[in-house]
């Protein structure tokens, strides 16, 4: 399989170009959090701090509470590892207004950069073992609308397919292995939820 050359992020910058009042972002721990943040730090973007696997679950149930609003969930491999089943909900629940874009380098990036699930696993008496395919395990969840993301030239349409197809989609996009520099959002938990839920709802 060929290396990948999708660079996190500019591919998140992208994606959040010209984000209005309509756009709720989830991001998961770590380097999704520092990706949107990079790309822009505003109230209706609610990165996660120390819930691993959670950001997925949250997407859900505020796609299920604001019908209006588009939800879009950018965490990572390691990340929705944690929690494979929120998938087969949100397929039982088929939000139109949710998308999932899950950046797939590979790797535990806050620990060390040790191989996730989803890297080839070459330890085995053959060393020819396939890393865990979140694309596959999705559109097996019951996800009708789900696609794998390797090089620029399908960026315009995942762009699309997380900003405006109606849902619930799924992204898997490989990305590169990369030692970038932290951009942090707050750090209080309770300040981000307040600021989102103010800039949602229009009170603390």
């Amino acid at each position: 399989m060929s290396k990948a050359t999708l660079q996190r992020r500019p591919l998140v910058k992208k994606i959040l170009e010209g984000a209005d009042d309509n756009l709720l972002v989830i991001a998961g721990l770590g380097s999704s959090n520092w990706d949107i943040t990079e790309a822009g730090d505003r109230p209706l973007n609610m990165p996660l701090w120390g819930a691993m696997g959670a950001p997925v679950s949250m997407g859900l149930g505020l796609a299920l509470a604001q019908p209006d609003k588009r939800v879009l969930v950018i965490t990572g491999d390691a990340d929705l590892m944690m929690s494979l089943g929120s998938l087969a909900t949100v397929a039982t629940q088929q939000p139109e207004n949710l998308a999932i874009v899950v950046l797939d380098n590979e790797k535990f990036g806050e620990t060390g950069n040790q191989a996730s699930h989803t890297s080839p696993r070459n330890n085995g008496p053959t060393n020819s073992g396939a890393g865990a395919d979140l694309a596959v395990i999705a559109k097996g969840c019951g996800i009708a609308d789900v696609g794998t993301v390797r090089d620029a030239s399908e960026v315009a349409e995942l762009v699309k397919a997380a900003r405006t197809t109606k849902g619930p989609v799924f992204r898997l996009v490989k990305v590169m292995v990369e030692k970038l520099e932290f951009v942090m959002p707050p750090q209080d938990g309770a300040h981000l939820k307040d600021r989102f839920r103010q800039a949602l709802l229009g009170h603390p």
